[in-house]
């Protein structure tokens, strides 16, 4: 929805306008480590809406049960 339409407008010599800008305001080197952590984040905030969503299952399960 709002990520289709913004990634829509952006035409291939933006994206690369914006990759140019991003490399030299980090450099070379830290890219990989701004990567890495925000992996880290994805990740753990997968795992804490996988989490929630059993929660909200089991206690669903829970109440049809009772």
């Amino acid at each position: 929805m709002v990520q289709n339409s913004l990634l829509g407008m952006l035409g291939t010599n933006e994206i690369i306008i914006i990759l140019v800008i991003v490399l030299l305001m980090f450099g070379g080197k830290k890219i990989p480590e701004l990567m890495r952590g925000l992996g880290r984040g994805v990740r753990e905030f997968n795992d804490a809406k996988t989490n929630v969503k059993k929660e909200i299952e089991e206690s669903a399960n829970d109440a049809t049960k009772s």
